[in-house]
C-alpha cells in the first residue's frame, strides 16, 4: 500500500451517541473524560485504530467537528495515538453552501493527492453532495457511516482493512 489517507470523524464514530449495553466489540463501554465533557468509547476500537493507524503509507486525518480538540483532549483522554494527525477545520467553510466536512476533504485529497482514500463519518448515510462526488472517485474511494448509536463496528473496520 502506498499513499492512502484515511479521514476520520469523532461523534458517532468513535465516541457513539448514548453508547448503552455493550459495544460491538463485545465489552463494555468505557468512559474517560475528555477535558469538556465525557465521552463513550470501546477500548478495542482505540486499540484497533492505533494498529492500523502504524500502516506504512497510511496517513490519518482528523475530520471532525472536534477539530484541534480530537489530538489535544480527545486522544489523551482515550488513548488513541492521534496527535500528531493532520487536523481538517471548517476555517469558513461552514457559512457557505453545502457541508463543510466535505469541501475540506476535496482540498486536502486535491493537495495530498492519495492514491486512495477513505472517509469515516457517521452522517455519509444522509449527505447526497458526498455520495455523488464518492460516486465519481470509484475504489479509489471508501465511504463508511457507522450508526451512530453503535460507533463504528469490527465489520466496518474489517472493510477499512480490507480496502487498504
Amino acid at each position: 500500500m502506498r499513499n492512502v489517507s484515511l479521514y476520520l470523524d469523532v461523534d458517532g464514530v468513535i465516541c457513539p451517541f448514548g453508547a448503552a449495553g455493550t459495544t460491538d466489540w463485545g465489552s463494555r463501554w468505557r468512559i474517560s473524560d475528555a477535558g469538556l465533557l465525557e465521552v463513550a468509547y470501546a477500548g478495542e476500537l482505540v486499540e484497533s485504530l492505533n494498529a492500523l493507524s502504524r500502516t506504512p503509507g497510511l496517513r490519518c486525518v482528523w475530520l471532525t467537528s472536534w477539530e484541534e480538540m480530537a489530538p489535544d483532549y480527545l486522544c489523551p483522554a482515550i488513548g488513541l495515538a492521534g496527535q500528531e494527525w493532520p487536523v481538517l477545520a471548517s476555517n469558513g467553510l461552514g457559512s457557505g453552501e453545502g457541508w463543510w466536512k466535505l469541501r475540506a476533504l476535496q482540498r486536502d485529497i486535491e493537495a495530498a493527492a492519495p492514491d486512495r482514500a477513505v472517509w469515516i463519518d457517521d452522517q455519509l448515510d444522509y449527505e447526497a453532495e458526498a455520495q455523488a462526488w464518492a460516486s465519481i472517485l470509484g475504489r479509489r474511494l471508501l465511504l463508511v457511516s457507522p450508526q451512530p448509536r453503535r460507533g463504528l463496528s469490527r465489520a466496518e473496520l474489517e472493510a477499512v482493512r480490507a480496502f487498504l
